[in-house]
């Protein structure tokens, strides 16, 4: 099951059976990534543009997202 995230312009979908727990996504953007809150990935607090990025680097590809129309 996977859970999604949005902030209105992108949808970021975290498949957590893929995710390596490799902790890309909490280095590169900490401020989006907290593991010890609820919920996890606070999309609000990047752009869309930095988001994207990011998630281009998730290893497992465990981060995906679509942009919204």
């Amino acid at each position: 099951m996977a859970n999604e995230y949005s902030n209105g312009e992108i949808t970021i979908k975290w498949q957590p059976k893929l995710c390596q727990h490799a902790g890309i996504c909490v280095k590169s953007l900490p401020q989006v990534y907290k593991p010890k809150e609820s919920p996890w990935i606070q999309i609000e607090n990047a752009s869309t543009e930095e988001l994207k990025k990011q998630i281009s680097n998730c290893p497992s590809g465990a981060l995906s997202f679509t942009i919204n129309s």
